[in-house]
């Protein structure tokens, strides 16, 4: 599947920043990973750091799936609200898994700050309506959030528009926030794992796999051999095609980034990631070289084609929906792209083996959070590799679709 496409600010401003061989002789290890974005490289990262000998493959050239598209927005919030979720999964699931992922967010950043990664910045969240009725949902959603722990703030219509300087019906106000781009974060915790003993393979194509007696044989697409004891498969959106069942949505999203702006660090949003409640919802950031990057417009995945052919017009009526809440800022979009991402029932991602799959792990970080997923992913399946009890394992199993 062609998961990206147009011009990626990520893989503009970083290149090809290393080279990994293509597999080319048989090899044999504990756990073999599939898929070299952010999600295998977490997955790599907490097994080397457990002392598991692993391996990660990828078809393509390392990042240049779904990791390269991502605007990288890092929060707790899931696209399902923490008041949804209680009615979807029961309150004991839905707080539970908000929890999670703010636990996850400091987890990350010491992740970064472990093997050198600098370009890990705390940020604001700011949720804001965009109708009337929304202004009740949200303050009940902020009762609900703070009642939990969480380091949240109500504002109101008139706090956003003295704060941040546009008109919304209330908003709430998370100090618990990052950006740190997927793509750079992706090459350097593999670098850091590749010290420590991890093997990285790309241009590699896995086309056979089979288990027998607790053991999995992988075969690439040119008859090298793969022996290993557990496989995890962390390829996405790809992976729906090995799965009896539907789990998941597929979306096309749409991003465009600004012109480098001298005065962006003075916008009342620098410090802040915005996005509302609209559905599809509007987001957006500034980056640390003074860009703007907007995302939204998200439309049914129906062919990578069709996806591409709107990246046009979406760039520009996402330029018009900034520009509707700062007019006074001038947004001239440089590079734009679009990308496939997933939704499920309840905003929360599949982890775990389904119950037809005898040694094959999936890390499915689904949803517009799917960083710190990944990261939840990575955690709960080294702890299964390792027998250790975790239970917080039922929150993501394929079992509750």
């Amino acid at each position: 599947m062609k998961l990206s496409s147009g011009l990626p600010f990520s893989l503009l401003r970083y290149g090809l920043p290393y080279n990994y061989p293509k597999l080319e002789s048989a090899i044999t290890t504990d756990v073999v990973i599939i898929g070299g974005g952010i999600s295998g490289a977490l997955c790599a990262y907490h097994l080397i750091e457990a002392g598991v000998d692993c391996a990660v493959v990828d078809k393509r050239t390392i990042g240049l799936g779904s990791t390269a598209a991502s605007t990288s927005l890092l929060q707790y919030e899931i696209d399902v609200s923490l008041n949804d979720l209680i009615k979807l999964r029961g309150e004991g699931d839905a707080v539970r898994a908000y929890q999670l992922c703010n636990e996850a967010l400091f987890e990350l950043e010491a992740l970064c700050r472990r093997i050198g990664f600098d370009s890990y910045a705390s940020t604001n969240s700011l949720y804001f309506g965009v109708a009337r009725p929304d202004e009740k949902r949200l303050h009940e959603e902020y009762q609900t959030r703070r009642q939990i722990g969480l380091d949240v703030q109500f504002l109101s219509a008139a706090d956003v528009k003295n704060q941040f300087g546009f008109k919304a019906f209330g908003g709430i106000l998370s100090s618990n926030a990052a950006h740190a781009d997927a793509y750079a974060l992706t090459h350097a915790i593999l670098q850091h794992s590749i010290r420590k003993g991890l093997k990285v393979f790309d241009r590699t194509r896995i086309t056979k796999m089979s288990t027998a007696k607790g053991q999995s044989k992988l075969v690439t697409e040119d008859g090298v051999k793969i022996h290993c004891n557990h496989v995890i498969n962390a390829t996405g959106y790809e992976a729906t095609t090995m799965l009896k069942k539907k789990v998941v949505d597929l979306r096309s999203t749409y991003v465009t980034i600004s012109e480098s702006m001298s005065d962006c660090a003075s916008f009342p949003f620098h410090q802040t990631l915005l996005w509302n409640t609209a559905d599809p919802y509007l987001y957006m950031r500034c980056t640390s070289d003074g860009r703007i990057i907007v995302g939204g417009r998200d439309g049914e995945f129906a062919n990578p084609k069709r996806r591409d052919d709107a990246i046009g017009r979406k760039t520009k009526l996402l330029a018009r929906d900034f520009e509707k809440l700062f007019p006074s800022i001038t947004f001239r979009s440089e590079f734009s792209w679009a990308g496939t991402f997933g939704t499920t029932k309840d905003g929360l991602p599949f982890i775990g083996k389904p119950s037809n799959r005898q040694n094959i792990y999936f890390a499915l970080g689904f949803g517009g959070n799917g960083i710190i997923f990944s990261l939840i992913a990575a955690v709960l399946i080294r702890d299964s590799i390792l027998g250790h009890k975790n239970n917080d394992h039922p929150l993501f199993s394929f079992e509750r679709a």
